[in-house]
């Protein structure tokens, strides 16, 4: 078993160029802070990583396994031609919440409606990146672009807070086929916040996973169950 250390000042120093114009639009801070980089690593991984790399998974701190890890590599196989990032779905209202206006500009949208039907967003607490697919996107890393980032973040009436999450929740509104959907199961999120927060009529719809649960995600501080 290899282990590389990186250090995240020279990662932020590459990073800072190519996601710096995005920054603006999904970070919580006001304006860009160089520092906000690192929370949008996930986004140009395959533009700082050596090209020997051709796979990564990327998870938050806050979740437990309940399973082999392995298994979860094996998603990559799964991906449909043109996808290049594998990511589970939102189970909070969130985006609900932040496409608003454009909900209301466009009342039979799907943007921000629950599943199976609905396109609730994207939650990045579980990332499997295919960097030689991301590498290879031309859509991909057109999207990366600032003129296209401002293009979408105005059609959408977007700000958000959430780093990456956002720009993938984004993106995906416009480009699903970039994205292949992990089961709920590989990104059980437990936080509730946003069912005491003007959501508790539709919240369940959002919240429900059925399957055995094989990664746990305890965000927003939320207690993760004991075996």
């Amino acid at each position: 078993c290899q282990v590389i250390v990186h250090d995240v000042n020279e990662l932020t120093e590459k990073l800072f160029p190519i996601v710096e114009a995005m920054q603006k639009h999904f970070s919580a801070g006001l304006g860009t802070y160089y520092s906000d980089s690192i929370f949008f690593l996930s986004v140009a991984m395959h533009r700082i990583m050596p090209k020997e790399i051709t796979r990564i998974i990327q998870v938050d701190l806050d979740l437990k396994y309940k399973t082999n890890i392995q298994d979860l590599f094996d998603e990559f196989d799964n991906f449909p031609e043109g996808a290049v990032i594998g990511i589970a779905r939102e189970m909070q209202p969130v985006y609900r919440h932040t496409f608003w206006q454009y909900r209301r500009e466009n009342p039979q949208t799907k943007v921000g409606e629950p599943p199976p039907d609905g396109l609730p967003g994207f939650n990045s607490g579980v990332l499997l990146l295919n960097l030689e697919a991301m590498r290879q996107s031309k859509l991909y890393n057109q999207l990366l672009e600032p003129t296209m980032v401002q293009k979408l973040t105005e059609k959408y009436h977007f700000k958000g807070h959430l780093g990456d999450q956002d720009f993938f929740t984004m993106v995906g509104m416009e480009h699903p086929e970039l994205f292949h959907v992990l089961d709920c199961t590989w990104n059980r999120q437990l936080c509730t916040w946003w069912r005491d927060h003007g959501y508790s009529d539709v919240f369940d719809q959002y919240f429900q996973c059925e399957g055995e649960v094989k990664i746990y995600h305890g965000n927003c501080n939320t207690p993760i169950p004991e075996d």
